[in-house]
């Protein structure tokens, strides 16, 4: 058994898209997948599970909580390993940045081009640093007013779901 993360996107964001914990437990659950837990109501899963590739646990996962929520929820999966390097990149990548710091997750491996693509989109005041399947956007004191978000990433690298850099170091220390 190996232990994997996964984050749900766009859930729990307007009247249409409610997704409670214990309905996202129960689907994981009914996957055939063990020792669930979640953390905050924004998606974020751990689990075990015998199967090794990222794409067969992410469509199981995607089947189950269609049937559970009515909705799709396109869904991202790490290893611990993974994600701890996601927390570890923040430091490198943020030395010295003082604004908001928020992670895109990727469904996807960038290419070369695509990671140039998005990283040129910044500004001297947003700036995206992609690591993996991860993108480091390093804000401004307002996250509400950023030109650099999650839109911008998907635009360029595909499905992405997007937590602030508190969320993923609590993660990668609570479950990694």
């Amino acid at each position: 058994m190996a232990t994997y993360v996964a984050f749900l996107r766009a859930i729990n964001l307007g009247a249409k898209r409610k997704f409670a914990k214990a309905s996202i437990v129960a689907a994981v659950e009914k996957a055939g997948f063990t020792g669930v837990e979640t953390y905050i109501n924004t998606g974020n899963v751990r689990f075990d599970t015998s199967l090794r590739s990222r794409a067969r646990i992410e469509t199981a996962l995607e089947e189950a909580f269609a049937a559970e929520a009515g909705f799709e929820v396109p869904t991202i999966v790490f290893t611990q390993a993974e994600l701890r390097e996601i927390a570890a990149d923040a430091g490198r990548f943020a030395d010295g940045h003082e604004g908001r710091h928020y992670v895109s997750l990727l469904k996807e491996p960038p290419t070369a081009a695509q990671v140039e693509a998005v990283e040129a989109v910044g500004t001297a005041g947003e700036v995206a640093k992609v690591g993996g399947r991860a993108v480091h956007l390093l804000l401004g004191p307002d996250y509400h007013t950023a030109r650099l978000t999650n839109t911008v990433v998907e635009k360029h690298l595909g499905v992405a779901t997007n937590r602030n850099l508190t969320v993923v170091r609590t993660l990668a220390e609570k479950w990694c």
